[in-house]
């Protein structure tokens, strides 16, 4: 872009700014929430849940079900662009 684009476009620079920061932790937000040992770990605290009668068997399934669905949309996402940092 040109300089005299540049000088058109600065008073739009903190929102590009903001734009740029709101992607990066979305992103951020993402990569944590299909993170697979992230998922493994809230599997692993819905059973003892489970176990310890906090939540019963259908609760359990729902929510087993949510997190599976994480786990394979974040596998997906993972071999689709090869990191979390991609975007």
């Amino acid at each position: 872009m040109g300089l005299i684009g540049e000088v058109l476009l600065l008073p739009f620079a903190p929102v590009r700014g903001s734009a740029w920061v709101i992607g990066q932790v979305l992103r951020e937000a993402e990569r944590v929430y299909y993170d697979p040992a992230t998922v493994r770990a809230e599997l692993a605290q819905l059973e003892e849940q489970l176990e310890s009668g906090e939540i019963d068997e259908e609760e359990f399934d729902r929510r087993e079900d949510e997190l599976l669905d994480r786990l394979e949309t974040g596998s997906q996402t993972r071999a689709g662009t090869n990191d979390w940092t991609a975007g």
